[in-house]
């Protein structure tokens, strides 16, 4: 039975003259007359285990040659080790499950992150990729341990939506007509009472509209998962496809969620720490420098709490050069974002109250007309890593922001009908999951947090 590398490092010393099969992908391999050096890693951990295969060994001559990527099956004893781990293999039963042909990509020296997206089906045998893989499993894990002990419900909602929820337009149509002759109705229109669903649908860009009725329903919501923009970005931090995590809990306003957004960062933090020692240290090293510090301190930092008034009235007093200029009514841009919490305060923050045209139009409107209940959590290193607000509850307030943001009431009758059927003061936010792993990790793109990135021009694999 297969013995997981992982297991072998934890109880070392319980493995100590134990005789286990290992499977696993070469990392290196070093030959010599008598004996070569096998560096094997099976994924289950960041530490490669040292194999020596004997020349005695039956298979030896084939074994010895092979190249970086070959699959290889061994049986041993587990010995104390006097180099810089503590223990190795000596192999007795060495056995190639898969060769690898003089075209495989990856070799032993360094590889460019922009190559390695372009092999990405054989880029989680890096170091740097399966690293990432594995945080992004501890990060879910932490999401759905950290959700379920507030006491929420995981939900699941639709990928097939029929109104846009962020009013933004960049949505992917979903469609079954004949692109090359769609039917038409009387007025030359696409008819798309033809289509699979008799009307316009789309990938969905947020839950949260149906994370609301079962708020409203069961109290305390959160959904995990795909969601789509069209939006034609090529930047380090823009996906098409990528996964949210979107809570919603009715009887709270924006003071409850944003406290919970904060805990919920923390809580990640901690447990990327826990569980993740040796992939942290690999990224500080590797990619930024200063990471567990950072990480550390966010964890234990308490968040700062001001209005997007005053954050404008702070950037604008500072003596800092921005690129862009700060002006009320204009959204903060990262820089703004990364002066207020690494300068300014020193500290996370959070920002609330926007000036409602650059909100959706679901936030709920303050009594000064002019700013919407709407908050974003900002932390050091990145800016923005969650927005939310407190919903607009009331009928009439909603409909007349449906009209204002150009949107049609029709499309969003049932979202209304939930403010008269036994409606509640109610919030929300949203946390792009993969801006949270760039953030824990330290890695500069978003293209590298995700197995198989789709962006503009790219859906290979």
């Amino acid at each position: 039975m297969r013995t997981l590398i992982k297991e072998i490092f934890e109880k070392s010393e319980s493995f100590i003259e134990k005789e286990v099969l290992v499977k696993g992908w070469v990392k290196s391999l070093r030959k010599s007359k008598a004996f070569s050096f096998v560096v094997l890693n099976d994924g289950s951990c960041f530490k490669d285990l040292q194999i020596i295969i004997d020349q005695d060994t039956p298979n030896y001559e084939e074994i010895s040659s092979s190249i970086t990527g070959t699959c290889l099956s061994v049986k041993g004893l587990i010995v104390e080790s006097g180099g810089r781990q503590p223990i190795e293999m000596q192999g007795k039963e060495p056995e190639i499950i898969g060769k690898v042909t003089e075209d495989y990509p990856l070799q032993k020296k360094k590889t460019s992150l922009e190559f390695l997206r372009e092999v990405a089906h054989v880029r989680a045998r890096t170091n740097t990729i399966s690293a990432v893989t594995r945080v992004r499993h501890h990060l879910a894990q932490a999401t759905h341990q950290f959700f379920s002990n507030e006491g929420y419900y995981y939900i699941h909602t639709p990928l097939i939506t029929a109104s846009d929820a962020e009013g933004a337009g960049e949505l992917f149509q979903v469609s079954t007509l004949d692109l090359n002759n769609p039917p038409r109705n009387e007025k030359g229109e696409i008819d798309f009472e033809k289509d699979y669903f008799s009307q316009k649908t789309f990938l969905t860009c947020t839950g949260q509209l149906q994370a609301e009725s079962l708020a409203l329903s069961m109290g305390g919501v959160y959904t995990f998962g795909p969601t789509f923009r069209s939006e034609n970005s090529h930047t380090s931090r823009h996906l098409s496809e990528f996964w949210m995590i979107e809570p919603e809990v009715a009887f709270a306003d924006l003071d409850d969620v944003a406290d919970l957004g904060a805990r919920y960062i923390q809580f990640m933090i901690n447990y990327a720490l826990e569980k993740c020692p040796d992939e942290i240290e690999f990224f500080e090293k590797n990619y930024k420098e200063g990471l567990k510090e950072t990480l550390n301190h966010v964890s234990k930092t308490s968040f700062q709490k001001i209005t997007y008034t005053e954050a404008v009235e702070i950037l604008k007093a500072s003596s800092k050069k921005f690129e862009f200029k700060v002006e009320w009514g204009v959204d903060l841009q990262t820089e703004h974002e990364r002066f207020l919490t690494e300068e300014h305060f020193n500290a996370p923050v959070i920002v609330t109250d926007y000036p409602k045209e650059i909100k959706a139009f679901y936030m709920k409107l303050n009594n000064d007309g002019k700013t919407v209940r709407a908050m974003d959590i900002l932390v050091p290193g990145v800016g923005e890593i969650i927005g939310g607000s407190q919903r607009e509850d009331d009928y009439e307030i909603l409909k007349s922001r449906i009209s204002e943001c150009g949107l049609e009431a029709d499309d969003y009758e049932w979202y209304l009908e939930l403010r008269k059927f036994g409606g509640a003061p109610h919030a929300g936010f949203g946390l792009g999951f993969e801006r949270a792993i760039m953030y824990i990790t330290g890695m500069s793109n978003i293209r590298d947090v995700i197995a198989f990135p789709r962006y503009p021009g790219n859906a290979t694999f």
